[in-house]
């Protein structure tokens, strides 16, 4: 039975959510404060957090903050503003996806599995390695290697990467990153996609003005450039 840490103070929301879980077939702990989830994480070691922004000791930004580091489950953000600044905020801190209050079961379901399937090994058939350059992908460790240094990524950028890499030299579609990838279909609007190839920018040595390795096609979607990894 998978473990869901729920971090929210709204009591009422927080038996409903749980009950809801629990009839998925997940085991599901309730806490209210944020000053207490590293604590519960560390000791507990949840497949996957569900996250609420405003928390009494510590507000879910500064959790995710403190947590991301070592916490290596996803994280799901709660959030009740419709407007884009909390959740690019949350993807900025570490948070691998975000519903919005007030919650619809159906949705917060689809996430929550989408997640739990994206951090699960998985057997593949597939070629396991791609290397381009300096940079060196290998599927079945999840991990990126640029210039021989190990490439810190979470489980949605190494997605993210690898989809990207085995489509060098291809635009891919923004749609059909949100499809594979984040686990539904692109609304317009969704900057999920947006902050996660800024961070693989980052991570990466792109520029973050005119990127050269990653490149932004406008209107469509993303494009890889296979030659652009050798220095």
């Amino acid at each position: 039975m998978q473990k869901i840490l729920l971090v929210e103070d709204d009591a009422r929301l927080a038996a409903l959510v749980q009950s809801f879980l629990q009839q998925q077939g997940f085991e599901v702990r309730l806490e209210s404060r944020g000053d207490t989830v590293a604590t519960i994480c560390q000791t507990w070691l949840p497949d996957l957090l569900i996250l609420d922004l405003m928390l009494p000791g510590m507000d879910g930004f500064t959790v995710c903050r403190t947590i991301r580091p070592w916490f290596t489950a996803p994280i799901l953000m709660l959030t009740a503003k419709q407007g884009d600044i909390d959740q690019v905020l949350g993807l900025e801190l570490g948070a691998d996806d975000y519903v919005i209050k007030p919650v619809e079961p159906r949705v917060l379901l689809a996430r929550v599995h989408a997640l739990l399937r994206r951090s699960s090994p998985t057997q593949k058939t597939e070629n396991q390695e791609l290397s381009f350059g300096l940079l060196n992908l290998n599927n079945s460790a999840r991990e990126a290697h640029f210039k021989g240094q190990l490439v810190e990524l979470t489980s949605y950028e190494f997605d993210l990467l690898w989809m990207l890499a085995k489509h060098a030299g291809q635009t891919v579609k923004r749609e059909a990153i949100h499809k594979q990838i984040i686990g539904r279909e692109y609304d317009g609007l969704d900057r999920t996609v947006d902050v996660r190839v800024s961070h693989l920018r980052r991570k990466l040595n792109d520029n973050a003005e005119t990127p050269f390795r990653i490149k932004t096609v406008w209107g469509k979607g993303y494009l890889f450039v296979a030659d652009a990894w050798n220095s």
